[in-house]
């Protein structure tokens, strides 16, 4: 069996599977006000339905890490392929609220799945170089928001109908499918090595692992919220606020593109506290100017963001190797867990903000949903021209403690370095 197994395709399948997941992401981020709209939902009630993704996510990647090793990622990959078809078709057939929580919970929960066989997937097949084929394959994550909001920016301006523009995913995601039923995987790299169970439970609950599964909640809150709602946070603030997600995925394209060289050039923890501090920054950037400068504070951002997720699943890979395919996807799980409970936090509070710059007691619906050029559609764009970039101020909060955080964990893994040293030449 090992003979037969092929690397590279396994990894060309598992970008395409990736892709699928933020496609999802970025087309479904480019109708967010339109679900609003058309479905008559509130901010709170959007929230609700964006976050259902983000804890359907950390529900199977959790689940998805404690049975890898024993049913095999070729199984889940699988059971992925099958929840994905069922998402994508059934948001194109959404006719409200429920309908759509449901789709986006499947959607959810096949990305998940897809992250808990394909991390300790690349990890296993890329064992001499984890955190730079790590970041190759997280490109895909980025890549496919490009992808998705230009779609829907370019269909929407020829007046394609939704399902149409959400159809697209379903080309990938059969390709994915067809690939991994015809390809043979090998064991995980925990199983390979003979660590045992107790071992990987052990791993887990280390200080440095317990640290590292707590800062991937504010890792993980910087780059997905902003992302997921910045088409909403920004919409009156530019006539173009899905490009401005665009631009940061493409940014972040890039710079995983080139990770070989940032990674062997820094360590991983200079990396992510470089990334802590470009990301306020951007966040500040972004809540505190207009016009043409929103892209440049855009780009800021996305350079901020772009080493996040990959550089901490490849931190614990390689420093906490033990942990095995259970440590990478409970990072995972922890970064969207918090990004759900974030979003119907937030979803609510904008609600509020948008609510104090309205006359008292009107329907908040109403304005929503008022005709363009009337009355209430002009004060409702002020009030969500004021409200946006109150919550990317708000959320500004988390990237100035992440860099406090990795200020720590450079030196103390440091420290851990140089006593290493000593340890091995004494």
């Amino acid at each position: 069996m090992a003979n037969t197994i092929q690397p590279q395709k396994l990894f060309i399948a598992s970008c395409i599977a990736l892709l699928v997941t933020s496609l999802s992401f970025g087309i479904r981020a480019g109708m967010i006000s339109s679900f609003g709209v058309d479905f008559h939902l509130n901010a709170s009630e959007l929230g609700i339905i964006t976050s259902t993704a983000f804890w359907g996510f950390p529900l199977a990647v959790v689940i998805g890490g404690f049975i890898v090793d024993a049913i095999g990622m070729k199984r889940l990959l699988l059971v992925a392929f099958l929840l994905h078809l069922l998402g994508i078709i059934l948001t194109m057939t959404a006719t409200g609220f429920w309908s759509l929580f449901i789709s986006t919970l499947f959607i959810g929960m096949a990305n998940g799945t897809v992250e808990a066989a394909c991390n300790p997937l690349v990890a296993t097949i890329f064992p001499n170089n984890k955190t730079t084929k790590l970041n190759h394959f997280h490109l895909w994550f980025p890549g496919g928001i490009v992808i998705g909001t230009l779609l829907v920016f370019g269909l929407e301006k020829i007046h394609i109908s939704r399902e149409i523009q959400i159809s697209a995913m379903l080309i990938p995601t059969l390709a994915y499918g067809y690939l991994f039923t015809k390809l043979d995987f090998p064991v995980t790299e925990r199983v390979a090595a003979g660590v045992s169970t107790s071992q990987m439970y052990r791993s887990v609950l280390s200080p440095l692992f317990i640290c590292m599964f707590i800062l991937m909640f504010g890792t993980a809150i910087t780059e997905l919220f902003t992302g997921q709602w910045i088409d909403v946070l920004l919409k009156n603030v530019t006539e173009n606020s899905i490009l401005i997600l665009a631009l940061t995925a493409g940014v972040q394209v890039l710079g995983r593109g080139v990770a070989g060289p940032v990674v062997h050039r820094m360590s991983p923890t200079g990396v992510l506290l470089i990334s802590a501090i470009l990301s306020a920054l951007g966040l500040y950037l972004l809540s505190h100017t207009s016009g043409n400068m929103i892209f440049a504070a855009a780009f800021i951002f996305g350079m901020g963001v772009t080493y996040f997720w990959p550089t901490m699943l490849g931190f614990v890979s390689e420093n906490i190797p033990e942990s095995g395919a259970l440590g990478m996807n409970l990072m995972g799980g922890a970064g969207m867990f918090a990004v759900s409970v974030y979003m119907v936090f937030m979803g609510g509070f904008y609600d509020s903000i948008i609510v104090k710059q309205l006359p008292a007691g009107v329907s908040l619906d109403a304005y929503r949903s008022a005709a363009a050029g009337t009355p209430e559609a002009q004060a409702y764009a002020q009030a969500t021209a004021v409200a946006g970039p109150e919550i990317i101020n708000a959320t500004l909060v988390i990237p100035l403690i992440l860099m406090v955080a990795f200020i720590g964990l450079f030196i103390y893994m440091r420290s851990r370095k140089k006593t290493s040293a000593q340890v091995q030449i004494v």
